[in-house]
């Protein structure tokens, strides 16, 4: 029954197959210590039970089970449904705002919207062009985040999340925030362009030759560690390619250097024994150079060809290579569709991406009015990202005031922005779940709510609009008895609906 002092609030059924609607299934009381539950608790004015029972079922959807084993029913033969899939797998979520305007809009208006609006370019963080790139990433990290945030292009920030963590580079190695700055407005100015003009940037980025190590790369000492990863990661994937195709190649790529900056600045860097460093000042974004002086002069041979080869021609080499548009349309289905494709769906995906000469506006139009986009099968077969669960959160609330928090809580979650784990960049879906994480969830929904001053949306607002009024049995039970719409926006983020797109 619901609580008597929720005023207001209508009786919440939850949409569960007819076999689930009896019992609620039954979570792991592990996974959220008594601390932690008694904190978002007293925080929330829920009760430690409910903590821990939500945390407990957010572990479950770590485990991968077919559509005919959820405790839901997928909603999405309605377009409204479709609509706020789409916006949440594109978005980061959205505002009443958004949904509204999408909803009336409809699924094919919408996406086109999406797709080809031009990105909104963020403004410049103060300290962009400090000398030497010095400055705390925390100030890039938040200033990325007020822009998802805020963007009136979600999706933009969101491909270039996508490509952030394929085309993987991290700022403790790059070493220079500038650098690393610059290589986030290349990520989202080319990302929905092409693969080919994408791979040219991606090999001049100033924080990609550092971070592969090409910018020390020459024809005479030749470094393998970028070669090996264009191959492998980036573009064709394991198993199709050869280690002497890495050595060819290396060679070929050999040349490039750093940018030169514009001037430099003497800067005291310890200022207890006044130590100065003369550091390098740039006025604006730039590739890197090439020095024919340091580039290989010889025969390549590579991927089966032989003779004069450059980078561009390497590039031409592995876009030839069919291989190529299915690791990326792999990649795509898995961070947009579903966690397991099919062979044959990413087969013709690949092969739409390839005929389009490699037009990511092709590719992402393919994905999304796919049949297996609005499959019943996909409902809610996505786990978010930290980022993605964080900034819809703030999103929903209405609150844009939170990227500190954001920022700081991320790399409980697995996902330091500008900070992934290693070359792979980080993992995906299930990946995100664990006993850890999910109680770094839990406790950024008591942080965030804590920081709402201002009246809440309705909860109606947060199970009809964010949770598309689809609802689990055990969840359902839990708002019916919540005391207040504090209490229910708690249940809402730390529900396990919430966690999945």
């Amino acid at each position: 029954m619901p609580n008597p002092g929720a005023r207001g609030f209508n009786e919440l059924v939850s949409l569960a197959p007819a076999e689930d609607q009896v019992v609620a299934p039954k979570v792991r009381s592990r996974g959220i210590t008594r601390r932690q539950a008694l904190a978002a608790a007293a925080a929330t004015g829920v009760g430690v039970g409910v903590v821990r029972l939500l945390g407990g079922s957010m572990q479950q959807i770590a485990a991968p089970r077919p559509a005919s084993a959820t405790n839901w029913v997928s909603p999405l033969k309605s377009e409204s449904a479709r609509v706020m899939q789409l916006l949440r797998r594109t978005s980061f979520g959205y505002t009443q705002a958004q949904i509204e305007s999408s909803l009336a809009d409809g699924f094919g208006k919408t996406l086109d919207r999406l797709i080809e609006t031009k990105p909104a370019a963020p403004p410049a963080p103060a300290s962009a062009y400090a000398p030497g790139g010095r400055f705390p990433v925390a100030q890039l990290q938040q200033w990325w985040i007020d822009h998802m945030l805020t963007t009136p292009t979600p999706f933009a920030e969101r491909m270039t999340l996508f490509w952030h963590g394929h085309f993987t580079s991290d700022y403790r190695k790059v070493a220079d925030e500038t650098f690393t700055y610059w290589q986030n407005l290349t990520w989202r100015r080319m990302a929905m362009t092409d693969l080919g003009s994408m791979l040219m940037e991606v090999t001049t980025d100033p924080a990609m030759l550092r971070y592969l190590d090409l910018a020390t790369s020459t024809g005479q000492s030749p470094n393998e560690n970028y070669s090996r990863e264009l191959m492998e990661l980036f573009t064709m994937g394991a198993g199709n390619y050869t280690e002497d195709d890495v050595r060819e190649s290396a060679k070929a790529l050999a040349g490039w250097q750093e940018p030169q900056p514009d001037s430099y600045s003497t800067v005291v860097v310890d200022k207890a024994n006044n130590v100065t460093r003369r550091l390098p000042v740039y006025s604006g974004q730039k590739n890197g150079v090439f020095n024919a002086r340091r580039a290989y002069k010889g025969t390549i041979t590579y991927l089966g060809k032989s003779g004069a080869l450059d980078t561009q021609g390497v590039l031409d080499r592995i876009l030839a290579q069919p291989a190529t548009a299915q690791l990326i349309a792999s990649k795509v289905v898995i961070h947009f569709v579903t966690a397991r494709p099919s062979a044959s769906y990413v087969k013709n995906l690949a092969d739409t991406f390839r005929h389009s000469k490699y037009d990511m506006k092709t590719l992402m139009r393919a994905v999304f009015t796919s049949p297996e986009f609005s499959a019943d099968a996909n409902y809610r077969s996505l786990v978010k990202s930290p980022t993605e669960f964080m900034v819809h959160a703030a999103r929903a609330m209405g609150i844009s005031s939170v990227s500190k928090l954001i920022a700081g809580s991320g790399s409980g979650m697995g996902q330091s922005l500008f900070d992934p784990p290693d070359v792979n960049g980080w993992p995906n879906n299930e990946s995100w779940i664990s006993s850890n994480t999910v109680v770094e969830r839990v406790n950024f929904a008591t942080a965030a709510l804590t920081q709402v001053k201002t009246p809440l949306p309705l909860a109606t607002d947060a199970v009809h609009q964010h949770l598309d009024g689809v609802l689990s049995p055990q969840t359902a039970s839990l708002f019916n008895q919540a005391a207040d719409d504090r209490a229910r926006w708690f249940i809402a983020l730390a529900s396990p609906e919430f966690q999945l797109k």
